[in-house]
């Protein structure tokens, strides 16, 4: 998936991302949790993001993998989504649906946002 983010856009997500992160700090490190594990395995951030808000992921789910991997990483989104506070984690995603997964994803890694600002397809 393609995103142009601005950089005002980017700085609501970075925000929004540091209140995540100060006022629910145990989803937030279950999220850093599932996001560290998404570039372990080197799936994509839609992939991720897609599972999380219950969306398709037919277009980016990860080939050659063995089940067993695939498994335990639903096993650990699956954590995370049914964490009491989850839906604060979905209402971040949805607001900042222009910005994307994958640069979502990249501000909780502590990318700055002036790294992230212009198009991107980073999935």
């Amino acid at each position: 998936m393609i995103t142009i983010s601005s950089h005002d856009e980017l700085k609501a997500t970075e925000e929004a991302v540091k209140q995540l992160k100060r006022d629910f700090p145990q989803l937030f490190d279950k999220l850093l949790h599932v996001v560290n594990l998404t570039r372990a395995f080197q799936f994509k951030f839609q992939y991720m993001g897609c599972l999380i808000m219950d969306e398709d992921v037919h277009n980016c789910t990860p080939n050659f993998v063995y089940g067993s991997v695939l498994r335990l990483y639903k096993k650990e989104v699956q954590k995370l989504i049914n964490d009491i506070d989850s839906q604060v984690l979905k209402d971040l995603f949805v607001a900042n649906k222009n910005v994307g997964y994958a640069k979502i994803s990249l501000l909780l890694l502590g990318h700055t946002t002036e790294s992230l600002v212009g198009s991107s397809s980073i999935q």
